[in-house]
């Protein structure tokens, strides 16, 4: 039961599902955005290169695009929190044992592949679980304000813990930040050991794991701007991730002082975040993917701005407005998912959407080092650039994307403590402000919610 005090700390629509899920969010956040500073520059610490920080980098997303359709199967046949607890204890274990190799000497390659492997995998069976989880945890009325309170929460968090990775990193060195990513998340999954499932229906017996996957496609695929923009999202984030986890670094040693102006830079992206989930608890614009997809495009600069180099300055600045505008894709993009999916296929739904947005990342990442020694690292990362703007534009061309409206009057189902609550949308397309069948699209990830890392 939740105390009388606790409730006046939180909306009334805030149930316990939604306000654990936040707090575990923060927490994973704080930890895990210093920890990606670390794993880099534990990487160059150690005599590494651009080539040895992406094939890290790569270790962890190969297994991540490997598993998630699978993670996305079992999260909608078993509860979802069992999942996402044995997945952050995985993550704890790894990221534990990858500090204590930085903090007793110098680590092998193939033990930070490995690691960075393993908690690729952890989090192929958490995304899936997670989103379904989050997306289930509130009233269709009140999706939109939800999802951006929930990521300014989480952005505010990455804020925080991409300045304090940045410093920690430069003062006592990676290892005790990698520590402190695995103390957050033995915390994370406590809380969410607590989640309630109760108010959930029983799921239906299904035919298998195999048909499972069969079906979370046929939804997939049924909805023209739900792949659309995931197969957008897979060049994207390809690029980006490149960007951020091999050029990133390495520009910031190079030409802009090291590690903490580094972490400086990625806190101001988590800043403009945070300052874009601000924006979304207030604005509600009708035509949810044509707003969020013209707010990719800024998602551009920051690799433009490594590729000069700007100064530190004028880098954070780009950093703050991608930030910003992909938040306005981010929370459309969640809003979207919880108006039309219905509620028994999320977790599949979702993991096809995550398995596009990342299945190039590795390759990405893996063909960093050798693009830069090809082509040089400024050429490289005006290439990304270039990709993020060409993919985006094209994209625009989908017309049930641009159609796709925000409805006006979301219909709730009754549910203990505010929790779910929604109601799937007609198979049929019928509905308010709908209007399109499911080949198509009447509305607008954390899919694919920009930067992975």
């Amino acid at each position: 039961m939740t105390s009388p005090a606790t409730s006046r700390l939180r909306p009334a629509w805030a149930g316990r599902n939604y306000t654990l899920l936040t707090a575990a969010a923060v927490v994973t956040n704080l930890g895990s955005n210093g920890a990606l500073i670390a794993a880099a520059f534990a990487v160059l610490e150690t005599g590494g290169d651009g080539g040895d920080v992406g094939l890290v980098a790569a270790a962890r997303t190969l297994p991540l695009v490997l598993f998630l359709l699978i993670g996305g199967a079992i999260a909608d046949r078993i509860p979802r929190h069992h999942v996402m607890v044995a997945a952050n204890t995985l993550n704890c274990l790894s990221q534990g044992a990858f500090a204590v190799l930085v903090l007793a000497g110098e680590p092998q390659l193939w033990q930070m592949m490995l690691l960075s492997a393993l908690g690729g995998t952890g989090q192929a069976f958490f995304n899936p679980a997670a989103e379904g989880m989050l997306l289930a945890s509130v009233t269709s009325e009140q999706a939109g304000r939800a999802f951006a309170l929930f990521r300014f929460a989480s952005q505010g968090a990455t804020l925080s813990g991409a300045a304090l990775g940045g410093v920690m990193v430069a003062v006592v060195g990676p290892g005790w930040v990698l520590a402190v990513d695995a103390a957050a998340f033995a915390i994370a999954g406590a809380m969410r050991s607590f989640l309630d499932v109760s108010h959930i229906p029983p799921r239906e017996p299904g035919g298998g794991l195999l048909a499972d996957l069969r079906d979370g496609w046929r939804e997939f695929t049924g909805r023209t701007w739900l792949w659309a923009i995931v197969v957008q999202f897979s060049l994207v984030n390809a690029v980006i991730v490149a960007a951020d986890s091999v050029y990133g670094p390495q520009v910031a040693r190079d030409h802009l002082g090291g590690a903490g102006p580094w972490g400086l830079a990625l806190a101001l992206y988590g800043a403009g975040m945070a300052a874009g989930a601000l924006l979304m608890t207030r604005w509600k614009p009708r035509r949810l993917l044509l707003v969020g997809i013209l707010c990719v495009f800024p998602f551009a600069l920051p690799s433009a701005a490594l590729a000069v180099p700007v100064p530190v300055v004028l880098l954070c600045v780009t950093m703050f407005v991608s930030g910003l505008s992909i938040e306005v894709f981010g929370v459309s993009w969640m809003t979207a998912l919880h108006q039309e999916i219905p509620e028994e296929k999320l977790s599949r739904v979702s993991a096809y959407d995550w398995f596009g947005s990342v299945s190039v990342v590795p390759l990405a990442t893996a063909l960093a080092g050798p693009a830069e020694s090809a082509f040089g690292r400024s050429a490289a990362l005006w290439g990304c650039a270039a990709l993020v703007v060409l993919a985006t534009a094209a994209v625009l061309c989908v017309r049930d994307l641009r159609s796709l409206t925000r409805r006006s009057k979301p219909v709730a189902q009754g549910s203990p403590d505010g929790e779910t609550g929604r109601k799937p949308a007609p198979e049929d397309g019928s509905g308010d402000g709908s209007g399109k069948g499911p080949d198509g699209g009447s509305a607008d990830t954390e899919g694919p919610v920009g930067r992975l890392g």
